[in-house]
C-alpha cells in the first residue's frame, strides 16, 4: 500500500510540475524571469516557480521591499532606550522556507554567496543566522537580476 502511494503522489508531483512548465512557456515574461531565476546557482525549477507565483513584484521594488515581503528582514524589538534583540519574520512564510532551501544549495554551490557564507562562519555567526544572510542576499540578488533583466554571472552582485 505504502508503495503504490508513493507512485500516486510521484505522478500527481509529476503532472502539476508538467503543468506549470506549460503555464511558464506560454508566457513570454515569465519565461524570461523563470530563465533569469534559474541562472542564479541556488535557484532551482521550484524555487524559480515559487517566487515568480509568490512574488509577482520581483524586479518592480527595492532590495529591502524584497527581504522585507519574504520576511528575510530584521525586525527590531526595542522599546524606549532597550535595545532588543533583531529577529525575521511576518513576509510571505512559504516563500521564505523555500529561501531557505535555495540559500543551503547556494551557500556551498554559488561561490559569490559561499565566500560570503564562510566569513560569516569564520566570523563566529550560528548556522541559522548564516543561511539567513545568504537567503536574504539571494533574494535582493534576484530582485536586481529581474529588475535589470540580466541573467547571473559570477562578476554579478
Amino acid at each position: 500500500m505504502d508503495r503504490e502511494l508513493k507512485d500516486l503522489l510521484d505522478q500527481q508531483i509529476a503532472e502539476l510540475e508538467a503543468q506549470i512548465e506549460k503555464v511558464l512557456v506560454k508566457d513570454e515574461s515569465l519565461t524570461a524571469t523563470a530563465a533569469i531565476l534559474r541562472s542564479v546557482p541556488g535557484i532551482g525549477p521550484v524555487a524559480s516557480t515559487m517566487l515568480i507565483a509568490e512574488m509577482p513584484e520581483l524586479g518592480q521594488i527595492s532590495g529591502e521591499q524584497a527581504a522585507a515581503l519574504t520576511g528575510l528582514a530584521p525586525i527590531a524589538h526595542d522599546s524606549g532606550a532597550m535595545r532588543g534583540k533583531r529577529a525575521i519574520g511576518g513576509g510571505r512564510r512559504v516563500l521564505r522556507h523555500v529561501l531557505f532551501q535555495a540559500a543551503l544549495v547556494a551557500s556551498h554551490h554559488n561561490p559569490v554567496l559561499k565566500a560570503f557564507a564562510d566569513r560569516l562562519r569564520e566570523a563566529g555567526k550560528p548556522h541559522k543566522v548564516v543561511i539567513t544572510a545568504v537567503a536574504r542576499k539571494l533574494v535582493t540578488i534576484v530582485n536586481a537580476l529581474c529588475k535589470t533583466n540580466k541573467k547571473w554571472t559570477h562578476l554579478t552582485s
